[in-house]
């Protein structure tokens, strides 16, 4: 497989500044659902690509209460791969992870 051409100046800019934009974006939803301002449900159901290319790790571990061990531990239950993104995330997946994480009530 032959090396991709180097990219120009402008694409080079292009490409940083949307690198820029995603992680931004995705700080600030993965903010927002530590503080309580975004449920997991809405995060799932975004139509982002920024959102939909994050790891499911990441965004276990900005949950409330939620660290990077009981992240690992929940991913291993359900039975998600540690590499998972959420738009990899099938559909039993992703109702198993809201049934864990919708208030009953």
């Amino acid at each position: 497989m032959a090396p991709l051409p180097p990219l120009s100046p402008d694409q080079r800019r292009a490409a940083l500044a949307k690198a820029t934009a995603a992680r931004k974006e995705r700080a600030e939803v993965k903010d927002a659902l530590k503080h309580g301002r975004k449920s997991l449900h809405e995060v799932l159901a975004s139509d982002s690509e920024a959102i939909r290319k994050m790891p499911v790790r990441a965004l276990l571990e900005s949950l409330p209460d939620i660290g990077k061990v009981r992240a690992q531990k929940l991913i291993a239950e359900i039975g998600i791969s540690d590499s998972r993104r959420i738009q990899g995330l099938g559909i039993q997946q992703r109702e198993r992870l809201l049934e864990r994480f919708t208030p009953k009530g």
